[in-house]
């Protein structure tokens, strides 16, 4: 029987927590929170299955509490957690079905990545 998801990959894992060490690099430190509305606003569009899209600026009643989780806070888990699914990988060590989960969220974060720079 196979498992759904991706086939589990350590070079891709590396490679997507080193991205987000890099991402987490240039990104101001620190723990975010929420407070007041800012006049400027970011490039970012929130594109629907509808074919809608929303500057997500201006949906930042509903997206606050999704950034502030994961903030650069979180970058040193998530990074730490890539590498040791990598390294258990090569090791023979982890599951398939934790090793194909990894490999998803970095396929999906090294698309997202490297569609914005």
């Amino acid at each position: 029987m196979t498992l759904p998801g991706p086939e589990p990959d350590g070079a891709l894992l590396r490679s997507a927590a080193d991205r987000l060490e890099a991402l987490r690099g240039r990104t101001p430190e620190g723990r975010w929170g929420t407070t007041g509305l800012l006049a400027s606003r970011p490039e970012v569009v929130a594109r629907y299955d509808d074919g809608s899209s929303e500057h997500v600026a201006d949906a930042r009643a509903r997206t606050a509490a999704w950034i502030v989780a994961l903030s650069p806070s979180v970058g040193e888990p998530l990074i730490v957690w890539l590498r040791a699914t990598a390294d258990a990988l090569e090791a023979g060590d982890v599951s398939r079905a934790s090793a194909s989960a990894a490999t998803g969220f970095a396929l999906a974060l090294l698309e997202q990545a490297d569609a914005r720079g």
